[in-house]
């Protein structure tokens, strides 16, 4: 079920094409279209465009990932794939399997793949808190775990914010927790893999 060759976070085609290029061709369309028919047809139809294009930058394209992630992730369960453990980052999410030591991984902006590695193929898990300033100035804004797989540095969050929190906050500590987590259970599937 998981996809070989080299693992790729980022499909250009879908990036440009279904999440650029399409809502603006729609919205360029409706206008023009709305240009020519007459007034109230017209008005109606860029309108309707216009909407369209911001409600898909907005929330059906991650829908439409959520829908395909959710299919993914049963086929992948039918191939015998256990999934133990899930994360589900805002642009990645990691599945474990303690069972047989693996993870899958699937990209938010290539989502036509799920990767299937060996746990113990991963290298360089740890926490990253986010730690930054100095004295009362010290805090976070993001915590995450990283792994390198196949040269591939994967960051999934665990917490962001666009305002820095101190480190003693609930935020920072409840992601430092999931992160502390998603790390030891990575380990864990990669000595479970290297026992294999």
């Amino acid at each position: 079920m998981g996809s070989e060759g080299k693992i790729q976070k980022v499909n250009l085609i879908y990036l440009v094409g279904c999440n650029m290029v399409a809502p603006t061709s729609v919205m360029v369309l409706s206008v023009v279209l709305g240009v020519i028919l007459p007034e109230q047809l017209g008005l109606i139809l860029a309108m309707v465009g216009f909407v369209l294009a911001v409600c898909w930058w907005a929330f059906l394209g991650r829908k439409i990932y959520d829908g395909g992630k959710k299919k993914k992730l049963a086929q992948l369960e039918e191939s015998g794939f256990v999934p133990n453990h899930t994360f589900n980052g805002d642009g990645c999410t990691v599945v474990v399997d303690l069972v047989h030591g693996q993870v899958a991984l699937l990209f938010r902006w290539n989502p036509a793949k799920v990767y299937v590695r060996p746990a113990s193929a991963l290298s360089g898990v740890r926490v990253d808190d986010g730690r930054g300033g100095v004295s009362i100035l010290e805090g976070s804004s993001r915590v995450s775990f990283l792994f390198t797989v196949e040269g591939v540095t994967v960051r999934v969050n665990t917490f962001t914010s666009n305002r820095r929190w101190r480190m003693d906050s609930d935020y920072i500590l409840t992601g430092i927790s999931k992160a502390d987590m998603m790390a030891e259970t990575l380990i864990g599937a990669g000595a479970q893999a290297a026992v294999r």
